[in-house]
């Protein structure tokens, strides 16, 4: 990047997006992050971290999942900058990451905070959460010594 060259922040995105449609199996990560609170289930019977939500263990095939709070920490696992939105609806640049959290479970998300120059794999990052449209909060992740 040149000295007279600025690198855009990545953003959360503005109101207009498509937006989740939470299902009985979802409802409580969505109530979750309407608190500030990123949710996963783990299995009570071999400990497994679940994410997506689940009505079964994918490790063992229990039904016995609990919704836990995650610490939402975790490290960039892969990423891809979309120059080219689906839609017009969303802003881009931006990034969309897996993010492999604490807990021990995988995550896709976007990042915001920094320039997209600025992400690589296993980045720091840390939850933050963000009102797009209706009362709806979506999850992103920023860089840990930069959360928004």
């Amino acid at each position: 990047m040149s000295e007279n060259t600025i690198a855009t922040v990545l953003a959360p995105q503005r109101a207009g997006i498509p937006l989740p449609t939470p299902s009985v199996l979802s409802q409580p990560f969505w109530e979750g992050c309407a608190l500030g609170e990123l949710r996963y289930q783990r299995c009570t019977a071999c400990g497994r971290a679940e994410f997506d939500p689940n009505r079964l263990c994918r490790g063992c095939g229990s039904d016995a999942l609990d919704w836990q709070v995650s610490a939402g920490r975790g490290t960039v696992y892969s990423y891809t900058e979309v120059v080219r939105p689906q839609t017009p609806a969303f802003t881009s640049p931006y990034v969309v990451l897996i993010v492999e959290l604490d807990e021990g479970y995988h995550m896709v998300s976007n990042l915001i905070g920094c320039p997209a120059s600025d992400v690589r794999i296993g980045l720091p990052v840390q939850v933050s959460f963000h009102e797009v449209d209706d009362g709806v909060v979506l999850p992103y992740f920023a860089p840990e010594d930069q959360r928004q």
